[in-house]
């Protein structure tokens, strides 16, 4: 019998995540990480946790020793309600810092806090995240000051029918989705040449919205790998034959993320992105995915957070709120650990600055 694949082995894992694959850290590598997967067995053989640890090494100032940090990005995958099983994988992820020398590790698991809008009637807690992260804690783990991940994001359920899904939606979600229907808009997959286009409208959407993206190369290299794989979809709505709004479905398991969308001003009284996210809904079903992330929520839920209005549209959608712990570091080298959050943001913050006015020339 042939050995299973990485990809193989973790897809039916407890909150197993695209950014645990095989080809999410064929990206990372590129960009200068090294995977080095690990997995957990039960006694009778059967992978039952697993961690695709990212480690980069980098001299920060381009002299001098270099500094080693680890990344377990939306991992590690596990029961954590087995609490053995948790004790023992953070001890070898423990464990494993100190042998590599790194100066910390970081992961930001699928670990629940809770659901829905704090404070909202339909907010729960979750007491099993309180009592994980507590033996973090414990552990000398420490609530991370640089989040990579969205802390909480916003989920669809896919399961009934296309009807139990309308009626989850807010009422305005559902007359825009009918007023793209009846408008002209027109949602297809993508050819792989025309990848280009949808960057440089993510490019424009980037300025417009003021975040800063990558290079081209580097987004068109994650979405060509994750659509030869067959764990992506581009997506493209039209009007009148133009390109006016464009999404990448990733899937992994049962489960889909939205993590890039982009947009035009043109025809948006049209709304093209209802339809659109409402023909990657159809699509994500059929890929035989259960749940829809949405991928982020805001921090605080009110329009001071610069997320507030996206989330308002995939509430919208009759998207849930799930708040989870975030990113957790573990420091082995505490002065080395402020070093690198103290001097690296300054020369971060210079470099984004650099890069906007670049990217700002570029969709010009």
């Amino acid at each position: 019998m042939p050995e299973q694949s990485w990809d193989e082995l973790i897809k039916d894992l407890p909150n197993s995540h695209v950014l645990q694959t095989t080809e999410w850290a064929e990206v990372k590598r590129e960009v200068g990480w090294r995977a080095h997967p690990l997995t957990w067995n039960n006694d009778a053989g059967e992978v039952v946790a697993a961690a695709n640890i990212l480690v980069r090494s980098m001299r920060p100032l381009g002299i001098g020793p270099k500094m080693s940090i680890g990344y377990i990005p939306r991992g590690p995958m596990l029961d954590w309600n087995d609490q053995a099983l948790r004790q023992k994988v953070l001890v070898e992820i423990e464990q494993f810092t100190r042998e590599n020398g790194l100066i910390f590790m970081k992961m930001d698991p699928d670990l629940e806090l809770g659901r829905g809008i704090p404070g909202g009637e339909k907010a729960e807690e979750n007491s099993l995240g309180k009592i994980v992260t507590d033996e973090w804690l414990q552990r000398k783990w420490r609530y991370s000051v640089e989040q990579i991940q969205f802390k909480n994001t916003a989920v669809l359920d896919l399961s009934g029918t296309e009807e139990d899904w309308l009626k989850r939606m807010k009422q305005k979600a559902r007359y825009n989705l009918r007023l793209a229907q009846r408008s002209g808009v027109t949602i297809r997959a993508a050819k792989e040449l025309e990848l280009p286009a949808l960057y440089h409208l993510y490019a424009q959407t980037a300025s417009r919205d003021h975040f800063i993206i990558r290079e081209e190369d580097y987004y068109l290299g994650v979405w060509r790998r994750f659509i030869n794989a067959g764990m992506a979809d581009a997506l493209i709505a039209e009007v009148e034959g133009q390109l006016v709004a464009g999404l990448m479905l990733f899937h992994f398991g049962k489960r889909a993320w939205y993590l890039y969308g982009m947009s035009s001003p043109l025809h948006r009284e049209k709304m093209p992105n209802n339809l659109l996210q409402w023909e990657a809904m159809r699509l994500a079903k059929e890929k035989g995915c259960e749940v829809y992330d949405l991928w982020g929520a805001p921090d605080a839920f009110d329009e001071s957070d610069p997320m507030f209005g996206v989330f308002r549209f995939k509430e919208g959608l009759g998207a849930e709120v799930v708040r989870s712990a975030g990113a957790w570091d573990y420091p082995v080298k505490p002065g080395l650990y402020f070093i690198y959050h103290q001097v690296l943001p300054r020369l971060l913050k210079i470099t984004r600055f650099l890069r906007r006015g670049r990217l700002q020339q570029e969709v010009r």
